[in-house]
């Protein structure tokens, strides 16, 4: 999809994610939760934090072309709780969000049929006052919606059928030449909501695959951050400023001395991470604690970029156009207090460039948060600290 041409002269702008719906997910009922740079959702377990960003990630797939089916694998999971089905058996979900940008305020509302087949049975994208996308499921029977798009030419909109299984704001450009004002218009909404929610990157490290060594070549750090090991060294060589903001960190957050972060190769084809710790030699990173483990991989995710992560932006927008945004489940999972304050610390900083924005789940927001300025989202109340 190309950028040329479409957005207004508010270039310096960069789309972002300022608000998530949740009209009827899972646990979620008319919620909209408010997004900052830096966005921590507190709640007791089963309160819903994991499914907040379970319909982020969701979305950003969906923006990024991925199938229905692909994103929700198993569409009952996702019915709210006490959801009866209407008289053809029909029952779903509703998420949903506002992108700010060059265009101003976007949003985006998706309807999902899950039973008795997983479907989108209505999409409305709205901005600047008008709707510029709405469909809906007018014959069950076929496997598409009617799409309506802003024209604003000698018809007011253009009508034609999009599969049912797609995000059709992601398909628009495909259809759109934009000869008229109304389809630039359109056009230009489809794509800031596409640019935001595309550069996501799910993240939730798990110490006990961490602790394998990795595949050398394998340089882009997965969700789950298995392959720090090979990650380190890549990184290491690439940006010695990057890497020893990483050690400074890494020294703040984990007990014992820390004087640098190294790897090495075996003779087996594998690399391993090491912490240098002085007079006391180099220990495997794998001898490391969990909550130790968590803070070296969230670190590392939160002073990197997209090129080191395995995220899938636009390819043909630019890097300065874009804005990731990092869903970390589990944010102070592991960790201690002292450990959740640093590694927030490191956020905040990042954050503030505007480069990078985070949303987190915890357990213990008091403990978290100390002086770092974070929006905090509590079962869908929010405040800023």
């Amino acid at each position: 999809m190309s950028a040329s041409g479409l957005l207004p002269a508010r270039t310096e702008l960069r789309p972002i994610v300022s608000e998530l719906r949740l009209s009827a997910f899972k646990t979620h009922r008319r919620a909209a939760f408010a997004l900052g740079p830096l966005t921590l959702i507190s709640g007791p377990s089963g309160s819903g934090k994991s499914g907040v960003l379970e319909a982020y990630a969701a979305l950003a797939r969906l923006a990024g072309g991925a199938r229905l089916a692909e994103v929700f694998r198993d569409p009952a999971a996702y019915i709210p709780r006490r959801a009866r089905p209407d008289r053809q058996g029909r029952r779903g979900f509703r998420i949903g969000c506002t992108v700010d940008g060059p265009v101003g305020p976007v949003r985006l509302d998706v309807a999902v049929q899950a039973e008795p087949e997983l479907r989108i049975v209505g999409e409305r994208m709205t901005g600047a006052g008008e709707t510029l996308l709405e469909t809906a499921l007018r014959d069950p029977g076929r496997r598409c919606v009617q799409a309506a798009w802003h024209t604003a030419g000698a018809v007011a909109v253009t009508r034609a059928p999009l599969p049912d299984d797609r995000l059709a704001t992601s398909l628009l450009p495909l259809r759109v030449a934009g000869t008229t004002e109304g389809q630039r218009l359109a056009l230009a909404a489809a794509e800031q909501v596409v640019i935001a929610l595309r550069s996501v990157f799910p993240c939730d490290p798990r110490p006990e695959r961490m602790r394998a060594p990795a595949v050398p070549r394998d340089g882009r750090l997965r969700g789950c951050c298995e392959n720090l090991a090979a990650v380190l060294r890549r990184t290491s060589r690439e940006c010695g400023t990057r890497h020893a903001a990483l050690v400074a960190a890494v020294r703040a957050g984990c007990v014992g001395p820390v004087e640098g972060l190294v790897t090495e190769g075996h003779a087996d084809g594998v690399v391993r991470a090491l912490v240098e710790q002085g007079e006391l030699g180099a220990m495997p990173v794998e001898r490391l604690g969990d909550g130790e483990l968590r803070y070296l991989a969230l670190a590392l995710v939160l002073l990197t970029g997209p090129g080191v992560l395995a995220v899938d932006p636009a390819a043909d927008v630019l890097p300065a156009r874009q804005v990731l945004t990092v869903l970390a489940d589990g944010f102070d999972r592991c960790l201690d207090r002292r450990q959740a304050r640093e590694l927030l610390g490191v956020a905040a900083r990042m954050c503030a460039r505007g480069h990078i924005r985070l949303v987190g789940t915890v357990g213990d927001v008091t403990g978290a948060v100390g002086d770092a300025p974070v929006t905090v989202v509590d079962l869908g109340r929010e405040r800023v600290l």
